[in-house]
């Protein structure tokens, strides 16, 4: 569940199985859990632990996609490489403003955007990414 990205077989199945031992969550499950799914349906996965298929976690928010269990090494490799290849610093600060979100009012995350979308302005892979644009080419990052 701490993942940025989460990708899932279509063979996997899911549980909370923690009540079934008489526990009541480890591991952060229970934030975690909570933020993807909500208030409501975590509590319901944590006090009846059913397992469910990876097309149920999809629909609940748990994994991004759900691929063939014969693709799933491949798919992920592909995205990851997709990642990496990428504007990393923006990236980056995607990432920090999409958590802080949750965390802060709209008015600070508009100061935030403004704050990184500037930074962002001065990289290398921005030059790159307006520069292919405009060439009508793929961009080439570098990461800076």
């Amino acid at each position: 569940l701490a993942c940025d990205l989460r990708i899932a077989s279509d063979k996997a199945k899911f549980t909370t199985a923690y009540a079934n031992v008489g526990f009541g969550g480890d591991y952060g499950t229970t934030w975690q859990l909570t933020q993807l799914v909500g208030m409501a349906k975590a509590k319901e996965l944590f006090f009846l632990t059913d397992a469910f298929a990876s097309d149920v976690a999809e629909r609940y928010g748990l994994v991004n996609r759900v691929v063939s269990h014969d693709k799933l090494l491949a798919e992920t490799l592909q995205i990851a490489e997709r990642i990496a290849a990428g504007p990393l610093v923006s990236y980056r600060y995607m990432k920090a403003n999409v958590n802080m979100s949750t965390v802060c009012d709209f008015r600070t995350m508009l100061d935030r955007e403004a704050e990184t979308h500037l930074r962002c302005g001065e990289t290398q892979d921005h030059k790159e990414g307006v520069n292919a644009f405009m060439e009508k080419r793929k961009a080439n990052y570098a990461g800076r």
